[in-house]
């Protein structure tokens, strides 16, 4: 899996937002209702790939927690007081407490009518990456990768934002939000009417316009005689173009301004909230575009300059073409190829996350004041929100993620070949049933009446555990500027990961627990002639095919896979590949016929090797003992059980303590392993 930033900042344009005065009265303090996450795939900025948050993962701290205005600390607008995970969707509840500007405004232009989004900020503790061939099941729905899966995550608070340019991605508001045209007298409703104008097609803006030319009407109708009125004709006639081109022009305002304030969405708000023309929308927008100084910002431009970073590291670093490419698209790989990305390196990335913050990088040598410098830039970065794409933390740990992924890959994996794969949900024993008939179809009689059959159940256990190592980058590493010594270490934590998998089944293997391999299985063959050659693979095959359900009938499961360890590879392949093998004669002693030198067997199974077998530190190792195993699909001896999905390792990155100058990461796996069916495999010994 990908290493992530931590930063979630969703808003979720299928989410509901409400706000309504207390017990009716709107001089009190108003509350608001927010959908605030209905579980399904966010776009993030900053993520590479869609992210779904695990609502059974979320930790909620307490129930009360700020309510802020686009993510800014320095923007409070109130506090919940309910935060519920209701039916996989996140609820909150609330009151607008702040006094002040900000709380007033977001009041002010939710009365007008303007549609604000409920965003959740959260920190993600653990992501799990999701392959493009794979699904996942999250928030009770079924998701197909790639994408990432915030399995663990921290609410830190919730805030009110503003809606983009689109309308129809928008979440509905209802802040005091009756809307004017069931605030309007039955006259103006008539008078419109009238008028060939449908109301209910009109918006809330164009609504306020024709009533204000509808109040003039009725003014200048009101200071008129009767006789006047009746030789003048009616009013309202003459109005109708000049209130047309006033619904028009508004409309055509409301349109530039949205246009104009795209990008600072608190001046769009305002703007259209107070009547602001084209001129003044441009210039506050200019004005704040001036003042905003060095603050950090997220840009499709600076998403891909981020991007091309890790990408020249990966390159700079010799991590395989393949693993690489699979994560970017072509335009940040072509952005990677420049002068100004090409052959990144660590101080060259400690220099850019230092820029993104606003600081200024002196010429010369790199040492520890800008190392210094750089840890503060990333915690201005985090506590702006993580809006720069930019990150410490973030791009050494997808660099890190990426090393290890490429050397967990490149160590070969035997037992993925004959053990099966599922998931757990938790760390708990879990048991797996399997349901077989007894029996087989019983011909039908005359009287039509078709026999009921009888189901037995068979239950197996297993349980996953974590193993993990620890990742320093040392200011040492980061002033000699050695790239390549850092990455040493996720890729031995990607071989050391590769390798306690395999590890892990070799030792349940061998160790033979519950004597899963015995005669009364009828698994199991010894005897001086069961060493490797024709003769015992028959009779193994024999055996195999012999095997019988617990009604004494034959279940047809036949061998796939023929495992034998690293001394016997050799006489494996030549046994499924050769058409004729020159085996030394042995004689049957009652015939005193030798064997035939024709292959019966050869292209059978797959043969497959492990030094495990026959490893001399592991309890119950031999060099000539070998295996035949079913296809783990269907009849599956062992069983790999991983964590929610997790089938590779995953790092995460934190602080090191106070007195280390330098990050650390760590590389964990959880997975289980445990015997299942002994129907699906049988050993044979090799010796007497």
């Amino acid at each position: 899996m990908d290493n992530v930033p931590d930063q979630i900042l969703a808003t979720d344009e299928a989410g509901e937002l409400t706000i309504e005065a207390a017990d009716g009265d709107e001089s009190k303090t108003k509350r608001f209702k927010m959908l605030a996450y209905s579980g399904g795939i966010l776009q993030l900025r900053g993520w590479q790939l869609p992210v779904v948050v695990d609502l059974e993962g979320l930790e909620i701290p307490k129930q009360s927690r700020p309510i802020l205005r686009d993510h800014d600390q320095g923007k409070i607008v109130g506090h919940s007081d309910s935060i519920k995970i209701e039916n996989q969707k996140l609820k909150v509840e609330g009151v607008i407490s702040a006094a002040n500007e900000h709380a007033s405004e977001i009041l002010g232009s939710s009365e007008n009518g303007f549609p604000w989004q409920a965003s959740i900020g959260a920190k993600a503790k653990r992501v799990e990456y999701v392959r493009e061939d794979k699904t996942v099941m999250v928030n009770g729905r079924s998701f197909k990768g790639p994408l990432y899966v915030a399995r663990k995550s921290v609410l830190g608070e919730v805030s009110f934002v503003a809606i983009g340019a689109d309308d129809s991605t928008s979440a509905k508001i209802a802040a005091i939000q009756t809307v004017e045209v069931k605030k309007m007298d039955e006259k103006f409703v008539s008078w419109l009417e009238a008028k060939g104008i449908d109301s209910a097609e009109k918006s809330e803006e164009d609504l306020k316009s024709l009533r204000a030319i509808y109040d003039d009407v009725e003014k200048i109708k009101s200071s008129d005689s009767p006789g006047e009125s009746s030789a003048k004709g009616d009013f309202s006639a003459d109005l109708i173009p000049e209130m047309r081109a006033q619904a028009a022009a508004e409309v055509a305002r409301i349109a530039a301004i949205r246009r104009l304030c795209e990008s600072v969405p608190e001046i769009q708000a305002k703007a259209i909230s107070e009547g602001w023309d084209e001129t003044k929308a441009e210039l506050e927008v200019l004005r704040a575009s001036r003042a905003s100084g060095p603050a950090i910002h997220d840009h499709t431009g600076d998403e891909i300059n981020a991007q091309a970073i890790e990408v020249s590291l990966c390159r700079s670093a010799g991590i395989r073409k393949k693993i690489i490419e699979s994560d970017y698209d072509e335009k940040v790989l072509d952005a990677a190829d420049t002068r100004e990305y090409r052959n990144a390196s660590l101080q060259s990335l400690f220099c850019d996350v230092i820029r993104a913050a606003g600081g200024h990088v002196p010429r010369g040598r790199f040492g520890n004041d800008d190392i210094r410098s750089a840890f503060q830039a990333e915690r201005q970065i985090q506590a702006a929100g993580g809006f720069s794409t930019i990150s410490l933390t973030g791009t050494l740990s997808n660099v890190a993620n990426k090393a290890l992924l490429d050397s967990f890959l490149a160590v070969e994996s035997v037992a993925a070949k004959f053990c099966a794969e599922t998931d757990h949900v938790d760390f708990k024993q879990a048991s797996k049933y399997r349901i077989t008939g007894k029996g087989i179809f019983l011909q039908i009689g005359p009287d039509g009446e078709i026999k009921h059959t009888e189901l037995t159940e068979e239950s197996y256990t297993n349980q996953i555990d974590t193993y993990g190592r620890m990742i320093a980058l040392t200011r040492q590493t980061i002033i000699n500027d050695d790239l390549g010594v850092f990455l040493q270490i996720p890729k031995v934590l990607g071989r050391q990961a590769a390798l306690s998998r395999e590890l892990a089944v070799f030792e349940l293997l061998l160790s033979n627990p519950g004597s899963f391999f015995s005669a009364g299985n009828s698994n199991y063959l010894t005897g001086a002639t069961t060493f490797l050659q024709l003769s015992s693979l028959t009779s193994a095959e024999q055996l195999f095919l012999d095997q019988t359900d617990s009604d004494g009938q034959p279940i047809l499961v036949s061998p796939t896979i023929l495992l034998v360890p690293s001394t016997l590879k050799v006489t494996a392949q030549q046994l499924m590949t050769e058409t004729r093998v020159n085996e030394r004669a042995i004689e049957d002693t009652a015939t005193a016929a030798p064997w035939p030198s024709s292959n019966p067997h050869v292209g059978k199974w797959e043969p497959v090797a492990s030094p495990f077998l026959n490893a001399q530190g592991l309890a119950g190792q031999s060099s000539l003992a070998w295996y035949l195993f079913a296809n783990p699909a269907d009849v599956a001896a062992i069983e790999i059980a991983y964590l929610r999905g997790n089938r590779t390792p995953t790092i995460e990155s934190g602080e090191t303590d106070f007195n280390t100058l330098g990050m650390q990461w760590r590389g964990y796996w959880d997975f289980g392993v445990a015997m299942q069916d002994h129907r699906g495999a049988v050993k044979v010994k090799g010796a007497a």
